[in-house]
């Protein structure tokens, strides 16, 4: 496969920050690899007009690498009359549950200096409402590719939840949000520990039938790699990550925390740097795609999660401060590899040159 663009210059600082470079950069501690399995993603035999951002892997074909990422594009309906969803690479729904969950009471959102705090608390439909009452709402749509994001508190949850989706048609892949606590475990989160990932992803994968299984990875543990290879050996057809970093705020004036959950998710630019350093990290030890996100709001964040790994990326925070924000990186990407040459997209899949 031809060698790769180098990647783009670092997008700068905002400007309401002022960030002093450091004379010399430390030495990585990370390995010296610069080889990604490539074949695992490769351009669509279908090609389109120069550059051709398909890609193609596990099973899965998107007409460019942008997708949509759980939570932050609800059930794709909604956001039918501000992006074409067809424009996109696909989008990943709401997390769905065996049953209804109303989530937590607010605030459940808070904004920081550079990215966002959520506890939504995985408010849902549920599955069984989803396949009757969004899904037939998206087949009606052409070329929308829907991967369904799923979670449970044990591995039978997930089964069942797949099971029920089983039903519905239209739906490409599933995504399982392995941060979780296992209620029949002691509250341990599945994307925590390896034993209990590779049995949920066992589980799911028995249940799924020809669908791909996408394992969405929690950042908080203490080795990626570790936890990327019990998913692979557990039989997952790709991973995705980061998932949200624990974390919370505090109004210093009531001393009262910002979230009511009091513990919350970070999301958005603050966590960028450490996502692209998982993401290389996972790419790099396991042979399945990697789905990189974190902190993705521009065409080149999207090209440098590409460089470091990643098959494709999603983007999550970025939705909420701009609905088209999927679209327009969408946009920015096309622009990007025209300017730089690059024929198809696939060619800069690990392609950091170090």
């Amino acid at each position: 496969m031809p060698q790769p663009e180098a990647a783009a210059a670092p997008a700068a600082a905002p400007a309401t920050a002022t960030v002093n470079q450091p004379a010399a950069q430390p030495e990585s501690p990370l390995p010296a690899v610069t080889q990604v399995n490539k074949s695992a993603a490769r351009p669509n035999p279908a090609r389109g007009p120069f550059p051709d951002l398909s890609i193609r892997f596990s099973g899965i074909e998107l007409k460019n690498p942008v997708i949509a990422a759980s939570g932050t594009f609800g059930y794709g309906i909604e956001f039918e009359d501000i992006v074409s969803l067809e424009k996109l690479g696909g989008f990943v729904s709401k997390g769905l549950s065996r049953e209804t969950m109303p989530g937590n009471p607010p605030p459940r959102i808070f904004e920081t200096a550079a990215g966002m705090l959520n506890s939504i608390g995985l408010q849902n439909i549920g599955a069984r409402a989803f396949v009757e009452e969004k899904l037939p709402l998206l087949r009606k749509k052409k070329d929308v590719v829907v991967i369904c994001n799923v979670f449970g508190y044990t591995r039978q949850d997930y089964e069942a939840v797949i099971r029920i989706l089983n039903e519905g048609e239209g739906i490409v892949a599933y995504e399982l949000n392995v941060s979780c606590p296992n209620t029949s475990h002691g509250g341990i989160t599945f994307g925590s520990d390896p034993v209990l990932l590779e049995e949920v992803v066992v589980s799911a994968k028995n249940a799924a039938g020809p669908r791909p299984i996408i394992v969405k990875l929690s950042p908080n543990v203490t080795s990626i790699p570790r936890m990327a290879h019990a998913a692979e050996n557990a039989g997952a057809d790709a991973i995705s990550l980061v998932n949200t970093f624990v974390a919370m705020a505090i109004d210093a004036e009531s001393r009262k925390p910002r979230i009511s959950n009091i513990i919350a998710g970070l999301s958005g630019p603050a966590i960028k740097p450490i996502a692209l350093r998982m993401v290389y990290e996972a790419a790099h030890a396991v042979d399945i795609p990697v789905i990189g996100l974190g902190g993705i709001s521009t065409a080149e964040d999207v090209i440098e999660f590409m460089l470091a790994g990643a098959a494709a990326v999603q983007v999550g925070t970025a939705n909420y401060w701009d609905p088209c924000a999927t679209e327009k990186i969408v946009e920015g990407v096309r622009a990007w590899c025209i300017e730089h040459r690059v024929e198809r997209i696939t060619d800069l899949i690990g392609g950091l040159e170090t």
